[in-house]
């Protein structure tokens, strides 16, 4: 009891739109939120990217902040999540950066991804690396890279944004088992570097750091750094799975809905063989940060992002969040018929296809302002019904609850469509960050202060009851006829638009 008083834990996040860093107590409560914006750079011919001294600085200036009032010996434990697919390569020698950091949406590795599908057997490589080929993954980023400039990769090593953020603080390199996972190189099968595949590139393992289970200390702080000395670091993991943990969701059934600029629904599962079923359902399968599990991740890259693309363009200033709920609440529980198709990036599983655009359909004059923003909702909340669906068809598992966290949970008109769409109820915890949160536990459980992550989920203490959202029962038979017969027939046509006629 003690010990679980004094002990103090720190979460790091390292994420699209902000970095953060957050001081926990043992019970999950939040004493201190440091948080700033990404800084996003573009190059003039628009590859974007992070600059690693100053993402480094960024997050040595919070840390300074957040360790400032705890007393020596009190913060015991940091654990570090990220977004899964940015990273660079670094000196082996001199632990410089060799590149920039490369986010995961940067589109420079389109040619690297088409390389990719092309080398390999994609169905054989699937069962031990659980992904399908993307330019979002690291293995299609390393290769742009060595395209450039071979000799970057001359004594390299790829990290992930936590990785490196790890390495800065300990001087150790290392990774975990779910960014590793998200390489598109490490097979998760057997839980090692994929050596056979990587050498069809000229690749070797040794250019990916040793992997571990997620919050397992990679080392301590450097006392050079100015820190309090003996505190543990860990790279946690994948942001999502991180988040996962910290509200719960990691049971069968109950699907962890993220939901910010980009969404993702998650899902856990036991250790299996992936088969022909897992591969046709066109869902990506990795490593949990639960130990013994597995997860099925389906995604969109602009799902909150489309609702940002549409508040910018109906005003000369951008529509304030009031005016948005103002507006949705306007427009009561029916649907708005048009079809929105939230392809801004691409799509992912059931469909997915880094090539096709988004598309309005059904719009007429009588439409204004609160049906466009309610459609693009709607459309956000139909491709994540079509995961949901395939998900329930790969796990056997009837999927009738969410547990969603992030900015999207805010808007309630959106979690009610969510709700009907899907005939889910929406589980909204009462966790501030949850991602710096899991983060702060897994590197709690690598240090022995808990058992395991039950124990560590148990002990939480939070004082406000999760907000429950419930479908609008008299709309969700139209809104199922307007998924089923239009949202989903209408696919095909729009699809095979882009492959011909509408290519870029």
């Amino acid at each position: 009891m003690e010990k679980e008083q004094k002990l103090k834990l720190i979460g790091i996040d390292i994420g699209t739109t902000h970095c953060k860093v957050g001081l926990f107590d043992a019970k999950g409560r939040l004493l201190h939120l440091e948080k700033q914006p990404t800084i996003t750079h573009q190059s003039a011919d628009g590859r974007l990217s992070y600059d690693p001294e100053e993402l480094w600085q960024q997050f040595a200036g919070m840390l300074k902040q957040v360790l400032a009032p705890a007393k020596p010996g009190e913060v015991q434990a940091i654990g570090i999540a990220s977004m899964a697919e940015a990273g660079l390569l670094v000196d082996k020698g001199t632990g410089k950066p060799k590149t920039e950091i490369v986010p995961w949406y940067d589109r420079r590795t389109m040619k690297q991804y088409e390389r990719i599908s092309q080398e390999g057997d994609v169905r054989t490589l699937f069962s031990r690396i659980g992904l399908y080929p993307s330019f979002k993954h690291g293995l299609a980023k390393i290769l742009w890279f060595k395209e450039q400039e071979p000799s970057l990769l001359e004594d390299g090593i790829w990290l992930s944004a936590a990785d490196y953020l790890a390495f800065r603080l300990t001087g150790k390199f290392g990774t975990d088992h779910t960014l590793a996972a998200r390489t598109y190189a490490y097979r998760i099968d057997r839980k090692e570097w994929d050596k056979e595949w990587l050498a069809a590139f000229g690749l070797k393992a040794d250019l990916f750091p040793p992997v571990k289970a997620s919050g397992s200390p990679l080392g301590e702080v450097r006392g050079e750094l100015g820190f309090p000395p003996g505190i543990k670091v860990a790279v946690a993991g994948h942001d999502h799975l991180c988040a996962a943990l910290a509200v719960g969701a990691i049971k069968p059934g109950v699907v962890f809905d993220s939901i910010g600029t980009a969404e993702s629904l998650i899902g856990t599962l036991d250790q299996r063989v992936l088969g022909e079923k897992e591969y046709n359902s066109r869902l990506s399968f990795g490593c949990h940060v639960v130990p013994g599990k597995m997860v099925w991740i389906g995604g969109l890259s602009a799902s909150g992002g489309s609702l940002e693309w549409l508040r910018r363009q109906l005003g000369d200033e951008p529509l304030s969040y009031g005016e948005i709920e103002t507006l949705l609440a306007s427009t009561g529980p029916e649907p708005t018929g048009i079809i929105y198709y939230p392809y801004l990036s691409g799509s992912g599983a059931p469909l997915p296809d880094p090539k096709v655009r988004g598309a309005l359909i059904g719009l007429s004059a009588e439409h204004g302002k609160a049906d466009l923003l309610k459609a693009i909702l709607e459309g956000t909340a139909y491709e994540m019904e079509a995961i949901r669906r395939a998900a329930a068809q790969v796990t056997d598992d009837e999927i009738e609850q969410f547990v969603a966290v992030g900015g999207g949970t805010r808007n309630h008109t959106w979690m009610r469509i969510k709700a009907t769409v899907s005939g889910c109820t929406i589980r909204i915890p009462p966790v501030e960050e949850a991602t710096l949160l899991g983060a702060a536990l897994l590197a709690a459980i690598g240090a022995g202060f808990f058992q395991n992550t039950e124990e560590a989920v148990a002990g939480l203490e939070l004082e406000a009851e999760s907000q429950v959202v419930a479908p609008w029962e008299e709309s969700k038979e139209r809104y199922r006829q307007i998924f089923e017969e239009g949202y989903l027939k209408l696919q095909h046509p729009i699809r095979q638009y882009f492959r011909t006629a509408g290519k870029d």
